[in-house]
């Protein structure tokens, strides 16, 4: 073979490998392109998920689950245990036709009767609604006053043995101020319509029939809790008066006294009582929109009353 020639073979191979070289750099160019934009899909589905709680329909297609709703805290309108979330959730829980059994993870001091007679009332509608469906209590920290009037409507209360438990009471406070009114030359200036307007105001002399008036009403709401307890309960629950007097009890004293069943978890309840050991939360949670308008509304507000106090004191 010629000189020529070797030049020509030389020059197509060279030419050859530089296209296969390229073709190469191409495909690996592209790849990275669709992973880069594989992962920005992912990023940007998952932060529409948070951002705008989307479900996709996970629940509706678990199999056969226990369902859990969680109350945690204060129980009060604008809390996350407030009777309208609380509400929501369970409701979700017992329509799911792959649920079939609902655990109420406790964890409340109480709060709003209201809030709590709200949510017990649902409880009991949702267990006649669907019998089949068992729903038990589970109590973590503490269950008490509030927290325990919602207990006592499910069907078995669950406790750690260190649990508080109980605190079947009433109470309302305030404060009066008179005495030092009085001292610092301080003079109530008050004009009502109506005797009993100014209901035990702090900066008044207390009044004995109002005082008596707010007693009977207490009085009122305790026994409507009495009464929840007891039919709650039923033969569980031991006759010791005690048990009514505010005082709260250890998650196993609680059960000698019957108001709670037994030592139980989450999971112990799922797989032992349910049958049912994979569990899915049917809380209603605050998706991040809501939580950064939140924020965004009070942030707004402080400046807002930051820029008038401002403007007033110039």
């Amino acid at each position: 073979m010629s000189d020529q020639e070797q030049q020509k073979v030389w020059e197509r191979q060279a030419l050859e490998h530089l296209l296969l070289e390229n073709l190469k750099e191409q495909r690996r160019a592209r790849r990275w392109r669709t992973a880069v934009r594989a992962m920005t899909l992912v990023v940007f589905v998952g932060l529409a998920t948070q951002l705008f709680d989307i479900d996709w329909g996970g629940q509706s297609k678990v199999g056969r689950h226990t369902a859990l709703v969680d109350l945690q805290g204060e129980i009060a309108p604008d809390s996350k245990a407030s009777a309208d979330n609380i509400v929501a959730s369970l409701k979700s829980a017992f329509e799911n036709p792959h649920s079939v059994g609902v655990v109420l993870r406790v964890n409340s001091p109480g709060g709003s009767p209201v809030q709590a007679g709200i949510i017990h009332d649902e409880i009991k509608r949702l267990r006649e609604k669907y019998p089949s469906k068992p729903m038990h209590v589970v109590v973590e920290e503490i269950c008490a006053s509030g927290g325990y009037y919602v207990a006592v409507a499910g069907e078995q209360i669950y406790v750690d043995k260190a649990s508080l438990v109980g605190s079947i009471g009433v109470v309302m406070s305030g404060f009066g101020v008179k005495g030092l009114m009085d001292k610092l030359g301080v003079e109530r200036r008050l004009i009502t319509a109506g005797k009993n307007k100014a209901l035990l105001d702090p900066f008044s002399k207390e009044d004995a029939q109002q005082k008596q008036f707010v007693q009977e009403m207490l009085n009122e709401v305790h026994q409507q809790f009495i009464d929840v307890v007891k039919k709650g309960r039923g033969e569980r629950l031991k006759d010791r008066p005690e048990i009514f007097s505010g005082l709260v009890w250890n998650g196993a004293r609680s059960i000698e006294l019957g108001l709670v069943d037994a030592i139980g978890n989450v999971d112990s309840v799922a797989r032992d009582v349910i049958k049912a050991p994979e569990v899915v939360d049917y809380t209603l949670k605050e998706n991040l929109a809501e939580r950064f308008a939140k924020r965004f509304g009070a942030a707004l507000g402080d400046g807002v009353a930051r820029v008038l106090l401002h403007s007033q004191l110039r």
